[in-house]
C-alpha cells in the first residue's frame, strides 16, 4: 500500500495545485495566498482558510486510487517516471474537467521531467529511441486533430509525454492507450447526453480520458 499513501501523502500539494489552476483561459491563476499553499482534503487553504476547488475528498480519493493503481502497475525502477506521470496527471485531469483547458504551467514540466527520467530508468538506446518516436509521433498525431478541430493544444502538449510512458512498455501499449482513450471520452459522452448534463456538439474534456487510458494500458501490458 506504499503507493496509495504516498497518494495520500501528497493529495494536499495536488488539491493546491488543481485550485491554483483551475481557471479558464486568459484569467490569472488563483492564488488566495502568496505561493502555492497546500490544501486539506476539505478544500480550505492552510493559511487563509479560503475553500475552493473539487469537492471535499475527491483529490485525495484519486490520489490515493492512483497510487495504489501505479505502484501495483510498474515495477522499478519504471514506476519513477510512471509516478512523475501521475502526479501530474491527477492535477490536470481536474482542471481540464472543471474548465476544458491543460495548461502550458503543467504540461511542459511534464514533459521536461520526462525527457529527463526516461534515460535514467531505462538504458538501452533502441528502447529510448522508441519512447522519442512514440512522443513525437503521438504529438503530430494530435497536432492534425487540433487542426480539425476535435481536441485542443493542450492535448497536444499533453500527448508526447503519454507516449513516450506508454513505449517503455511496446508500441502495443501506445495504440491500447489511444484505443481506451476514446473508448472512455464516447463513453463519459454518452453519459452527458443521456443525464441532459450536455448537448451535441458540447465541448468536452479530452484530458482525462487520455489520461487514464494510459494508465489501463500500462495496468494490462
Amino acid at each position: 500500500m506504499i503507493g496509495a499513501l504516498l497518494g495520500l501523502a501528497l493529495a494536499p500539494l495536488l488539491r493546491a495545485g488543481v485550485v491554483r489552476f483551475a481557471v479558464p483561459y486568459g484569467e490569472p491563476r488563483v492564488a488566495c495566498c502568496p505561493g502555492p499553499v497546500p490544501a486539506l482534503p476539505h478544500g480550505r487553504c492552510l493559511r487563509c482558510g479560503v475553500r475552493g476547488g473539487p469537492p471535499p475528498g475527491a483529490v485525495e480519493l484519486v490520489a490515493v486510487a492512483v497510487g495504489w493503481a501505479v505502484e501495483r502497475a510498474a515495477s522499478w525502477p519504471e514506476v519513477l517516471v510512471l509516478g512523475w506521470l501521475a502526479a501530474f496527471g491527477v492535477v490536470l485531469a481536474f482542471v481540464d474537467g472543471a474548465v476544458h483547458r491543460l495548461p502550458d504551467a503543467l504540461t511542459l514540466p511534464l514533459l521536461a521531467g520526462t525527457a529527463v527520467l526516461l534515460p535514467l530508468v531505462e538504458h538501452r538506446p533502441a528502447v529510448l529511441l522508441r519512447c522519442l518516436e512514440a512522443g513525437a509521433g503521438l504529438a503530430l498525431l494530435f497536432a492534425v486533430l487540433a487542426l480539425l478541430g476535435p481536441v485542443g493544444l493542450g492535448d497536444v502538449k499533453l500527448a508526447p509525454s503519454l507516449g513516450a510512458v506508454l513505449a517503455l512498455y511496446g508500441l502495443r501499449a501506445v495504440a491500447t492507450g489511444l484505443v481506451y482513450a476514446c473508448l472512455l471520452a464516447g463513453l463519459w459522452a454518452a453519459v452527458l447526453l443521456l443525464t441532459r448534463r450536455a448537448g451535441r456538439g458540447a465541448e468536452l474534456a479530452f484530458g482525462p480520458a487520455l489520461l487514464l487510458g494510459t494508465l489501463l494500458a500500462v495496468w494490462n501490458h
